[in-house]
């Protein structure tokens, strides 16, 4: 099976705002699109998207993004340049002795500026992973849906990567803090040849569910985690789907 480009997907009260924040931070252009703005990935880096919402942030995010750095300098300019685009420090019981620092972005998302010579994210870019709140069972289910090979799976953390190298996307495994609301930030998928339905199904069959159908056309899943998650296009059957 081919491999799939992977999107996530952030609701922001000013979603334009936010962008600018993460363009700065990564050094990508802003292009604006129909639902908000996009920062497209390079060689094998995830792409983000940031759309409007008023949604509010409800407890620590089930993801969060890890800048990687080569140099102590550069750990601490990559740190500088977030605090004067925004960012703000924050505390999540981090120990003294841990050398990664811990920030928020504009709209309070949880990222972290890794220290220079971390093993697992050598060669992986400047965002280097995506750390998630996961279970094994979806991060297996995740491996299938894009065709990203499993590039770690012990003790019930998992992680993935493109065929291609760059970002990493990992697991870390039970506990996993109950959803009570939709996550706001989630993954988006473009279909392989452009044919939205067959998408679905075949998400459907490694284990997906179905949610609804947006007024834009994009159908709306959750993964056996029951992240929201969203597949590009124009639906082609019913106007609504019935979660099952």
């Amino acid at each position: 099976m081919s491999s799939r480009p992977l999107t996530v997907t952030f609701d922001a009260h000013d979603a334009a705002g936010l962008a600018r924040f993460w363009s700065g931070v990564l050094g990508r252009e802003v292009i604006e699109d129909a639902g908000g703005a996009f920062l497209r990935g390079e060689d094998a880096q995830l792409s983000l998207r940031f759309v409007p919402s008023r949604a509010g942030k409800a407890g620590p995010n089930r993801m969060h993004i890890h800048l990687t750095s080569a140099s102590a300098a550069d750990q601490q300019d990559t740190v500088a340049t977030a605090l004067r685009l925004g960012a703000r420090h924050l505390d999540v019981g981090q120990l003294p002795e841990e050398e990664h620092v811990v920030l928020a972005d504009p709209e309070g998302n949880e990222f972290c500026v890794i220290e220079a010579g971390n093993s697992f994210l050598a060669g992986c870019g400047f965002l280097g992973e995506l750390a998630c709140d996961g279970t094994r069972e979806v991060g297996l289910f995740w491996s299938a849906a894009l065709g990203w090979p499993l590039v770690w799976d012990q003790n019930e953390e998992t992680a993935i990567q493109s065929p291609h190298g760059g970002t990493k996307v990992a697991w870390g495994g039970p506990p996993v803090t109950p959803k009570a609301v939709r996550n706001r930030q989630r993954f988006s998928l473009t279909p392989a040849g452009g044919d939205q339905q067959a998408e679905v199904d075949r998400l459907v069959s490694l284990g997906a569910t179905r949610l609804e159908v947006e007024p834009s056309g994009a159908v709306v899943l959750a993964d056996p985690d029951g992240n929201e998650f969203r597949v590009e296009g124009r639906w082609k059957g019913a106007s609504a789907i019935t979660p099952r």
